[in-house]
């Protein structure tokens, strides 16, 4: 899982192991692109959530193309809390919807 802090876009260090995986994948299979997409939790407002969401893949689209991945190859947006994959109504449920998930593309 590749998740952060309230307010945050920083990559965690527990995160960056989970990428420099995807990395190794992306070296390996040429024939894949990435979709990343990027959420909060329901904190704050909307206009704040998807400057955050954003910056979160942001985030995560410069540290593969960091570690040698063609940015051709990979494509951020941010979606604020639209989509979350846990309730709100606790720090545990919030914590599990300030993430990055990666989706696939095959070319």
């Amino acid at each position: 899982g590749i998740y952060f802090d309230t307010g945050k876009s920083d990559i965690k260090e527990n995160s960056a192991k989970e990428l420099n995986e995807v990395v190794k994948y992306l070296k390996n299979n040429p024939e894949v692109n990435l979709y990343i997409v990027g959420h909060t939790d329901d904190s704050g407002n909307l206009d704040n959530n998807l400057k955050l969401s954003n910056d979160r893949a942001q985030a995560v689209l410069l540290f593969l193309v960091e570690k040698g991945i063609d940015k051709s190859r990979l494509e951020a947006h941010g979606v604020a809390s639209f989509a979350p994959m846990s309730t709100n109504d606790n720090e545990e449920g919030r914590q599990l919807n300030r993430r990055v998930e990666l989706v696939k593309r095959i070319k």
